[in-house]
């Protein structure tokens, strides 16, 4: 017999910091459920609450309410009022593994303040879970979980042991019904309440046949009502319940990803809703990852300032991955508002970057320049140079001269201007700049006022000089003519070791001949016929139609690689869905390829195609093959002019592929054909079907591969692989199996309620009309063609490189030579890594010590070695806490890694 005792009631809220509305407008209901909650409290000894497993809602809180931090401390405390663990509820497929980690570093910092952090990983609404969600919880201490959607048909009971890709596993309670599966427990006359708690324990008991049963009250934005402590059932946290559940045994296994449909939408379209949201988050984590952290941990000049600044940014950013934000799912005012402040994250993160490449400037002379290597291992790669065309040879500390193929030359004439008044000339001048240049030298004779300028002027200036020549020019009319010193674009091949940096001398052409590669790859590229590019590595060629052919070393051909196809979209912000009869095209009405430059370091060809949609467009391929690269560059641009359409980019596979592996949160996800649980999805009652259609598109971060060809990617990405039956064929030959990268998919509304591929609404009938991404649109990827699979490829390693460029800083010191900075502390902070399949996820600095995260991205145990000038190396937790001591010989430490794992290593001198 069901009895109310066997109910445990958990009372929450589920709060969308912003969705349909913008934060600030949710905040105010915010802080009107807040009060009414911390009331009731204070009231009743018995009532507990649970704050959605996120600590934003509350510092969000108490910004507006700071008198009440007092009562949340002691609720907190008191353990009544359940807080964090997460900074915010993101999306898990949308940020990068690091930024998780970061997310619950700072929520459970921040909860510890207020008391202490709930201890359960309460994923209530996310859309799908990644692989490696169950390290991260383990890493933080987090050994149970809690989770609604993308649970598999193979779960029958309401928990399971969840695996993750190392290994890692959770204990998880699955929430059958979602996190709202009691909200309606106490609505309704009190006399029936009886009936209710039966209805309810009845509904629930399959899933649990013995044991307390688990009631969450409540719902979107909304508080429980107050007067439940009295009723008969339980009322207690989440991680009350679960202590008094106990360690359930003979749990079912769950490995790696969660995305099934079968129980509940997973809305997979937001992978491709309001993609320039999807490449601005990518950027930002990329400069505040990858560039302003390590560096400003190496090379700063002031930490202090750093630190702060890189606070700042990554609490935007977190608050930026929640999962109705940079999924793209919100009001249009909701978009507008993540976008401003993931570009903020980046302008700060690029702040940090500016302010050590001034202090690395600074320590070089005015002309040459100073390459810093982003990756813990050594490199040997292209940056781009604007060098005086008399000082266009670069040479590296040992006076060799490096590989440079020169790509443009700048205009000298910059402006010409007649002037009756010599002093509207001061007008222009900001202290040395003039258009975009800095002031050399200045000149008047036969009426003619000459000012030179450069790009990184040298020498003595004062403005005062300046106006006093124009005051003694006397009136006019003057022509003012303003020269820029003749400046070259080079690209030069250059070698820098890992974390680390080398100075380059520019010198005159004169005193040697500009060095080119003398290889058989530059050979290569020298003697490739017109409208093919070759580097001895790869070797690609233009179809009449504009599509690739690509020729691996190893013999692997890829042909009809680019194929853009265009199709409607009825569907909305959660769910592509085609139009009835939808018509694709994918052959475009003309073709144009130009060769934009040819040589031994970088070859260059444009790719124009126009095509007839529903509003003509032209599509402009940049394709791009560098020197020791084993993969080409495309960078497509165009001006989005349709509205609810989708756009996608087809390659076909060399050979035929049955899976797909996809590279995304610290994993490499292996993945079939066809979506997990497809057919279980479509009111399946057995299971609770979710009525959402499924489709087998996915999201890939770093890289995704099948069938012998792997793309790198730029930022989150969603992908299809395309069985041979729907592969593109050209006049009645049969298709090949085809790879499809969505590049855009405009949609007019939130959500839809009559949705093809959806049941039911997933949000409001809301228009957007800014999702449909109308004007100027450009994305970017590299395309690599391989035999074997990811590992034998090595794409974690080229994905790394394809990401992550050199940096290149042009010297700004007056010294003639680069100043010598190996001080103790800078020798104590070098720092290589190797190992098959070992990633380097970030490099900061904290607590006085060195922290790198390291991740083994490899299918197989491996091992990672970290060189560095250090004495003491130990193991620690995701949350910073050491764990155990490694052993460092000769400043040498090894480490054995698990396919998968993630490692925390802290280093110091």
């Amino acid at each position: 017999m069901n009895t109310p005792q066997e109910i445990v009631v958990v009372p929450h809220t589920h709060w969308d910091r912003e969705w349909y509305l913008p934060f600030q407008r949710f905040r105010m209901g915010l802080v009107r459920m807040l009060d009414e909650v911390l009331d009731i409290m204070a009231a009743d000894p018995l009532y507990r609450f649970t704050v959605d497993g996120q600590l934003a809602a509350v510092e969000d809180y108490l910004e507006i309410r700071p008198e009440r931090r007092d009562d949340v401390r002691r609720f907190v405390e008191e353990g009544r009022l359940a807080v964090g663990p997460w900074m915010i509820l993101a999306d898990e497929f949308l940020c990068s593994g690091e930024t998780l980690i970061r997310n619950l570093e700072y929520g459970m910092r921040g909860a510890a303040a207020l008391g202490g952090a709930m201890r359960v990983g309460y994923l209530p609404d996310q859309f799908g879970h990644c692989a490696q969600m169950p390290q991260i919880l383990s890493l933080a201490g987090l050994r149970r979980a809690c989770l609604w959607r993308g649970v598999p048909a193979s779960v029958r009971r309401d928990a399971f042991a969840w695996t993750g890709a190392d290994g890692s596993t959770v204990v998880t309670r699955y929430l059958p019904g979602g996190y709202g599966n009691a909200v309606a427990l106490f609505s309704g006359p009190g006399e029936g309440l009886p009936d209710r708690l039966s209805a309810f324990a009845a509904s629930m008991r399959p899933w649990r046949p013995d044991g307390p049963l688990l009631a969450m009250y409540g719902a979107d934005h909304s508080a429980p009502a107050a007067e439940i402590t009295g009723h008969g059932p339980r009322v207690a946290t989440l991680e009350e319940f679960l202590d008094l559940a106990g360690a359930p045994s003979d749990l079912p296994e769950v490995r790696g990803e969660l995305r099934s449909h079968a129980r509940a939408n997973i809305l997979p379209g937001v992978v491709s809703a309001r993609v320039p949201i999807k490449q601005a988050m990518a950027r930002a984590e990329r400069v505040l990852i990858r560039y302003a952290e390590p560096l400003s941990t190496l090379w700063s000049a002031d930490r202090t300032a750093s630190a702060r600044l890189l606070d700042l940014a990554w609490r935007r950013l977190i608050a930026c991955s929640g999962h109705d934000s940079v999924t793209g799912c919100g009001a249009d005012e909701t978009a507008q508002q993540v976008a401003a402040r993931i570009a903020e994250a980046e302008q700060i993160g690029q702040a940090v970057v500016d302010l050590v490449s001034a202090t690395l400037a600074a320590e070089a002379p005015r002309g040459a320049l100073v390459v810093v290597n982003p990756s813990p291992f050594e490199r040997t790669a292209l940056v781009l140079a604007d060098l005086p065309e008399h000082r266009s040879r670069l040479t590296d500390a040992a006076g060799d001269a490096v590989p440079v193929q020169r790509l443009e030359h700048a205009p000298t004439l910059l402006d010409e201007t007649v002037m009756d008044d010599l002093s509207q000339l001061l007008g222009r001048v900001h202290e040395r700049e003039l258009f975009g240049h800095e002031i050399v030298s200045w000149e008047a004779a036969d009426g003619v006022f000459t000012i030179t300028v450069s790009r990184h002027a040298s020498g003595d200036y004062a403005y005062e000089d300046l106006r006093r020549a124009i005051v003694e020019a006397g009136p006019g009319p003057w022509t003012v003519q303003t020269l820029a010193e003749p400046v070259v674009t080079v690209a030069a091949q250059i070698t820098v070791p890992p974390l680390g940096r080398s100075v380059l001398t520019a010198e005159p052409a004169s005193w040697g001949s500009v060095p080119l590669t003398r290889t058989p790859e530059a050979a290569a590229a020298l003697a490739a016929p017109e409208g093919t590019l070759d580097n001895g590595l790869l070797r690609v060629t233009v179809a009449d139609d504009g599509t690739l052919s690509l020729y691996g070393r190893d013999g692997t051909e890829a042909h009809g690689v680019g194929r853009i196809a265009h199709g409607g979209d009825v569907g909305d912000t959660y769910n592509y869905a085609p139009p009835p009869g939808d018509r694709v095209i994918d052959r475009p009405a003309y073709v144009k390829v130009e060769e934009i430059c040819r040589g031994p370091l970088v070859s260059v060809l444009e790719v124009s195609r126009s095509y007839e949609w529903p509003a003509g467009t032209v599509v402009t391929t940049r394709v791009e093959l560098r020197a020791g690269e084993p993969f080409v560059r495309c960078a497509i641009d165009l001006d989005i002019h349709c509205r609810d359409h989708r756009l996608r980019w087809h390659a076909p596979l060399p050979r035929p592929a049955a899976e797909s592996f996809a590279e995304g949160q610290f994993a490499v996800v292996r993945r079939g054909l066809t979506p997990v649980d497809g057919a279980a999805s479509r009111a399946d009652d057995t299971v609770g079907g979710s009525g959402e259609r499924p489709i087998p598109t996915f999201p890939a971060e770093g890289f995704v591969a099948a069938g012998g060809l792997a793309v790198l990617l730029d930022h989150v990405t969603e992908y299809e692989v395309l069985p041979a039956e729907q592969g593109g064929g050209t006049d009645g030959a049969p298709g090949r199996a085809e790879l499809a990268l969505t590049l855009m998919r405009s949609v007019g509304y939130l959500s839809r309620n009559r949705n093809p591929y959806r049941d039911e609404p997933a949000g409001p009938e809301l228009p957007t009309p800014a999702a449909q991404c109308q004007g100027p649109f450009s994305m970017r990827f590299a395309v690599l063609p391989h035999a074997g699979g990811w590992a034998d490829a090595d794409l974690p390693r080229l994905a790394e490189e394809y990401r992550h460029d050199l940096l290149a800083v042009p010297g700004a010191g007056n010294s003639p030579k680069p100043i010598a900075t190996a001080t103790p502390e800078r020798r104590n902070r070098e720092i290589a890594v190797s190992g098959e399949g070992v990633v380097m996820a970030a490099l900061r600095e904290r607590n006085g010590l060195l922290e790198i995260r390291l991740v083994a991205e490899h299918p197989t145990a491996t091992e990672a070695v970290i060189r560095g000038d250090f004495t003491t190396a130990r193991l620690a937790d995701a949350l910073g806490s050491p764990t155990a001591p490694l052993a460092v010989s000769e400043g040498v430490v090894r480490l054995p890694l698990r396919p998968f794992e993630i490692a925390t290593v802290h280093l110091s001198a």
